[in-house]
């Protein structure tokens, strides 16, 4: 008898994996993602292995870096969409050891969305950009149907020039270099995923959005070329970044729990929601490879500076198990940290 059934399906219990179509989780700043950079940068030419590039070999080197943003909410507490592009396009020049000097910026905007709320995220750039002693020159705007752009996307691309004695790159990581955390991690994820869901976490946190490049230029000045990488802890958070610099530059990364600090209220949040810290976006904290012998003078100086206050070393850069990230545990176990795989929390930045 014939029943019109696929036989392949009537006996599978598992769907066949969808390799040919864009995920969410391509988007999370994780494995997902860097498989699908592996696919696409080559037809550009070259791969990319940091978030800004040197644009000229004179001097000034230009250092030129762009990004798009499509968070929800738009607000948030210690921040909005507005204030967040800039931060996240100037922290991406300033990776590169690079002080920001313009930036262009594109809206796709969906049609429906309150005037005044567009008015006040434009002034929430405009005054981010001041603070950070940067200036829009350029810009676009478009305007797409209703349900075709959920709400407002924001694109902002940032010029900047590089630092004397800055020569810091995804690459340049080396055996014995000492690992250093800007601060806490956690808040940026924690806090947009408790405003969008209300669960009540905002009510004690603020994303850590804030631009970096101040700290940054602090490091150079006191670490020079002994500041061998940078990475902002962003979509993926601080696993996914120290993935990224532990592949590109071969080489291993040795961390100890104990001493990377989680504020509690993330910690509380994360063990409610099943979620890994070192998982979790930030927007004002980056982790550095820095040489063993200039560490204790560069951490002295990113903590005298706002940004870096809570600066620590969390770790060792080493030659065994190069592109693998592993760490000593709060009971004295090794696991590994791994890469983000798939979309912890989308839409967050």
């Amino acid at each position: 008898m014939t029943t019109g059934l696929d036989p392949i399906a009537a006996t599978c219990p598992m769907p066949l994996a969808e390799t040919e179509r864009v995920l969410l989780g391509h988007g999370s700043g994780g494995q997902l993602m860097a498989e699908l950079l592996a696919d696409l940068t080559p037809r550009l030419g070259a791969p990319m292995l940091d978030d800004a590039a040197l644009v000229t070999t004179g001097a000034p080197e230009v250092v030129m870096s762009t990004d798009g943003f499509v968070v929800t909410p738009r607000f948030f507490p210690g921040g909005d969409i507005g204030s967040l592009a800039v931060h996240g396009t100037v922290n991406d020049l300033a990776m590169m050891g690079a002080a920001p000097v313009a930036l262009s910026l594109a809206y796709i905007i969906e049609e429906g969305l309150p005037l005044d709320e567009l008015r006040r995220i434009t002034t929430s750039v405009a005054e981010a950009a001041r603070a950070c002693g940067v200036r829009v020159v350029t810009g676009d705007t478009k305007v797409v149907g209703r349900g075709a752009a959920d709400g407002l996307y924001v694109t902002t691309t940032g010029i900047g020039v590089r630092l004397p004695r800055a020569a810091p790159a995804a690459s340049n990581g080396r055996p014995e270099d000492a690992v250093l955390l800007s601060g806490p991690i956690g808040l940026h994820g924690v806090t947009v995923l408790s405003t969008r869901e209300g669960l009540g976490f905002e009510s004690e946190l603020a994303s850590d959005s804030r631009p970096l490049h101040r700290l940054v230029a602090a490091m150079i000045t006191a670490g020079g070329h002994g500041v061998h990488a940078m990475r902002d802890a962003t979509r993926g958070g601080l696993a996914s970044a120290l993935n990224e610099l532990a592949a590109a530059s071969h080489t291993g990364v040795e961390l100890e729990e104990p001493v990377i600090p989680v504020p509690a209220q993330v910690a509380a949040a994360c063990d409610l929601l099943g979620l890994d810290p070192m998982h979790v976006a930030n927007e004002g904290c980056l982790v550095a490879f820095v040489d063993p012998a200039r560490a204790d003078v560069v951490l002295a100086a990113m903590r005298e500076r706002p940004e870096g206050a809570a600066a620590t070393r969390i770790g060792t850069v080493v030659a065994d198990h190069p592109g693998r990230v592993t760490m000593r545990t709060l009971v004295g176990s090794h696991r590994v940290v791994d890469m983000l795989v798939g979309e912890q929390l989308p839409r967050i930045c």
